[in-house]
């Protein structure tokens, strides 16, 4: 009873922990800005059946700023229908959060099935070493639920990638099973991203090359199938939104990033990147990929089990590196077979830890090793990527400032206009943090506020005209202090102006992390401002404040001798208002 509890108690921890993650950094990225602001046009506008061309230009985001290439609003649709019986029980709701937590609970699942899978194909001491893992990974617990193509991508492969590991059935069964895993991922490449066919390819030659599956089929029927469905999910789905017929978006990505090699001005890096930076960031504990898939591959017991989950998705990164720009989320898909390969080796080890020393100093090791990579990736990176958004934090500083003075001022509907400037737009600002839009009713608001993302202009002679159109902007520090020592100063820009700008509030962001030397005092500001957001203003009356000071006070003194690391802020954004 108390194994199956703790079983459970484990798979409970995934779901939790990526609600966590959710609950301690709510805003977004800029690249996860198209799914986001589609969610939100469709929740607020509503999808047009009338003058459709005209509603989408006039409301919807991506008509203004539609990117380097088209994006599919099948993941958009999903999760705007699927949030909209939570939003109508409760209109006030962050409908940002639900969406997000759908996206990532959704995720959390697939990872799940996943997990019940491996118990069956290698028993449940490598799924609870598999559990352990990927709840000290930080990046796949993270992004879980953001609005990344590749997140919409990632639970339907992983779901697939279930269905592939060998488990004890009949070879039948095994088959029917394949196919539909290829279905999946086929699907999963045609609307969302189009790297999977290289995915799709590895397993299906490997499935193919191992007598698993045959051409006729299964290869030819998933591939046509899969290709049916894709196209009649992103075809009807993406030409209606984009109001270009036919469009397949994932096509255009492709001939655009690979085809036309334009995907290189994003940056390049060399062909080990994956092996050598971004694989060991994605599995964080060292000893994964040191001993965990090694033993995996070294031991006959093990071997047959452990080359079929990671050799696939191994030659898919091998494959793929030769593409020059390189990022880690088109990866992602490959870390629950590498993780579970990891988890076969340590259950290995830890079955044979009273037969050898050197099997209980592992056992020992990954034990410490799994520890301290769920300390780094929660005390350390979660509170360092959760004060990475200055831009959304800017946002809601200025709203409560402008209401303040509003409620102040007048009792009548105040026009305000509001430049969001670069770093703000990357760094959290979505529609849905815009108040007319957001939880509250337009008319029940004291100010109307328009808000403007275009880029300020090169010239002085335009940046006149262009800067007197707002009453707010949010600046990064420096085009901050150009702007306030033009309308300052003596120039013909200052006198022909009959306004000045004036600093009302200032943002920090995460600048890195500050070492604490013994005898310096930490301040833990980041972390304690997270604690309250969890635990809310009852924070400090419950002691929680003071339970965390005295917990890090007392490992510095016994463990660390006086060391210690917290986030480093630095002023990112300034918030100007226009006085006459």
């Amino acid at each position: 009873m108390l194994r199956d509890a703790g079983y459970l108690l484990l798979l409970a921890s995934i779901p939790a922990l990526v609600l966590l993650h959710l609950a301690i950094a709510p805003y977004t990225k800029v690249e996860e800005s198209f799914h986001i602001q589609a969610i939100h046009d469709i929740e607020t506008y509503g999808i047009p059946t009338r003058n459709v061309k005209d509603v989408l230009q006039a409301e919807y985001d991506h008509f203004t700023f539609p990117g380097a290439v088209p994006r599919t609003f099948a993941g958009a649709v999903a999760l705007s229908g699927l949030s909209s019986p939570i939003t109508w029980l409760k209109h006030d709701i962050d409908r940002q959060f639900v969406a997000r937590a759908i996206l990532g609970l959704f995720n959390a699942l697939s990872l799940l099935y996943f997990a019940s899978g491996l118990r069956r194909a290698a028993g449940k001491t490598a799924a609870v070493w598999y559990l352990l893992f990927q709840a000290s990974q930080f990046h796949v617990l993270f992004y879980a639920s953001r609005t990344l193509s590749n997140m919409f991508a990632f639970s339907t492969t992983t779901f697939a990638l279930a269905a592939l590991l060998p488990e004890p059935v009949s070879s039948s069964a095994y088959r029917k099973r394949s196919r539909i895993a290829l279905y999946l991922i086929t699907i999963a490449g045609i609307v969302f991203r189009a790297e999977l066919a290289l995915f799709l390819a590895t397993h299906t030659l490997f499935l193919f090359a191992s007598s698993r599956i045959s051409i006729q089929r299964e290869i030819i029927p998933a591939g046509i199938l899969g290709l049916v469905l894709g196209l009649s999910i992103t075809l009807p789905v993406d030409s209606f939104f984009w109001q270009q017929y036919p469009l397949w978006p994932e096509l255009t990505a492709f001939k655009f990033n690979v085809v036309a090699g334009q995907s290189s001005e994003w940056g390049t890096s060399p062909w080990h990147y994956y092996f050598t930076n971004a694989l060991p960031r994605l599995l964080m504990n060292p000893l994964t990929y040191l001993i965990g898939i090694p033993i995996s591959h070294l031991q006959p017991a093990t071997r047959r089990t452990a080359a079929s989950i990671l050799v696939p998705s191994l030659a898919y990164i091998a494959i793929y590196s030769a593409q020059p720009h390189k990022e880690w989320r088109f990866i992602v898909y490959a870390i629950p077979p590498l993780t579970a390969t990891a988890a076969i080796g340590n259950s290995y080890i830890w079955t044979h830890r009273t037969k050898s020393l050197t099997y209980r100093f592992l056992s020992l090791g990954m034990i410490i090793s799994t520890l301290t990579s769920f300390l780094l990736s929660s005390f350390v990176l979660l509170p360092a990527s959760s004060a990475n958004y200055p831009g959304a934090h800017a946002l809601n500083a200025l709203h409560d400032h402008i209401l303040n003075t509003a409620l102040k001022t007048s009792n009548q509907p105040i026009p305000i206009s509001v430049h969001l400037g670069n770093l703000a737009c990357q760094t959290g600002v979505t529609r849905f943090l815009q108040l007319p839009n957001n939880q509250h009713n337009i008319s029940d608001l004291p100010v109307s506020i328009t808000y403007d993302k275009s880029p300020s202009p090169p010239s002085l002679a335009a940046k006149q005209t262009f800067w007197s159109r707002f009453d707010y902007v949010l600046l990064e520090p420096a085009e901050a202090e150009v702007l306030l020592s033009l309308s300052g100063s003596s120039t013909e820009f200052a006198h022909s102006q009959s306004y000045a700008w004036e600093a009302v509030d200032s943002v920090t962001g995460f600048a890195g992390l500050r070492i604490v030397k013994p005898g310096e005092e930490a301040s833990g500001a980041v972390e304690e401002k997270i604690l309250a957001s969890i635990f809310g203003e009852n924070a400090s009356e419950w002691g929680i404040l003071g339970l965390w000071r005295g917990l890090r006070d007392e490992i510095r003194n016994r463990v660390t001798r006086g060391w210690w690391a917290e986030i480093r802020m630095e002023e990112r954004i300034r918030i100007l208002e226009r006085v006459r």
